[in-house]
């Protein structure tokens, strides 16, 4: 492994170091995907061929660093089979300022659409943050798209009329995704998962992180996080509304009269066209598939 001296690196902010993997640590809030898949591969073969030819950002953190922009090219450059990586090192960030330099690098990488549901919710709570001083984002955000080779951006959005339009969403929308941040892990896994409507958790969301917490430990499969119960958005006002009506949250979970079933009528034509020929429980799978897909393309508006 190559020589480090832990030292002089700390006194030479923004300049570019060569840091050991094992000294670095995923930033403290890091709640972005990493690359999977058929993409990792590709980043791993590349940095494999190439090495790392975009430095990763970090910041002290005790005698590590914290990796504030990279987790993915740091976990590629480890299946690589790489020794170091090179790193911006910046000292003296307040909290607000490293959560921005998270937040922007995600999207700069990635866009908006292709985060899930619980990324975007953040990042709309993170625009919404007024102790988020927007002189600084704009130059955060100048800085990282000059790190990347693209253009610098003098119109950056910055009133929160504007950040709806940034992102191509309606108010309403706007604020479910306000909500959504303020559930616990648990749900937001159920979010992103479409087990769980946006609708049906933003009604959730009222609950208080004590609730959250006891609604999770009643409804999830430990082995995958997965749902044990079905959340309809009927049920979830139900859940939001449990004390009023002099219920625990197990005993509205659990009671199937909080979610009538209903029929809808279809006609003939429609019958005969897509299910002449298939049971009704298939025509059940059919139809939930179909309105699942929908709904995940409708999911914010």
């Amino acid at each position: 492994m190559a020589q480090f001296n832990f030292g002089t690196m700390m006194s030479q902010e923004n300049q570019i170091k060569q840091i050991p993997l094992d000294m670095l640590i995923p930033y403290h809030n890091h709640k972005f995907t990493l690359y999977e898949g058929e993409r990792l591969d590709d980043m791993v073969e590349s940095i494999r061929t190439n090495g790392v030819m975009t430095p990763i950002i970090v910041q002290p953190s005790g005698d590590k660093y914290e990796i504030l922009i990279g987790h993915n090219r740091w976990n590629a450059s480890k299946k690589a089979g790489l020794d170091c990586i090179p790193a911006i090192i910046k000292e003296h960030l307040s909290e607000s300022e490293a959560e921005i330099y998270v937040i922007e690098s995600n999207l700069l990488q990635r866009g908006f659409n292709e985060l899930k549901i619980s990324e975007q919710a953040q990042v709309i709570a993170v625009r919404y943050e007024s102790m988020f001083s927007q002189g600084k984002r704009t130059d955060i955000i100048n800085e990282l798209r000059t790190l990347e080779g693209k253009s610098v951006d003098k119109n950056t959005c910055h009133s929160r009329e504007e950040v709806g339009k940034e992102y191509g969403l309606s108010r309403n929308s706007i604020a479910r995704l306000l909500r959504i941040n303020k559930l616990c892990d648990g749900i937001k896994f159920w979010v992103d998962n479409g087990e769980l409507s946006v609708r049906a958790g933003v009604e959730l969301s009222y609950l208080n992180d004590e609730e959250q917490a006891e609604l999770c430990r009643l409804n999830t499969v430990m082995a995958t996080g997965d749902m044990i119960f079905k959340i309809t958005e009927t049920k979830a006002r139900a859940l939001r509304n449990h004390q009023e009506n002099g219920k625990t949250l197990n005993e509205v979970l659990i009671d199937k009269k909080e979610s009538p079933s209903k029929s809808v009528k279809v006609s003939s034509e429609i019958y005969d066209r897509y299910f002449s020929d298939t049971d009704k429980k298939e025509i059940r799978a059919v139809i939930e598939k179909a309105l699942t897909m929908y709904f995940e393309q409708q999911r914010c508006d």
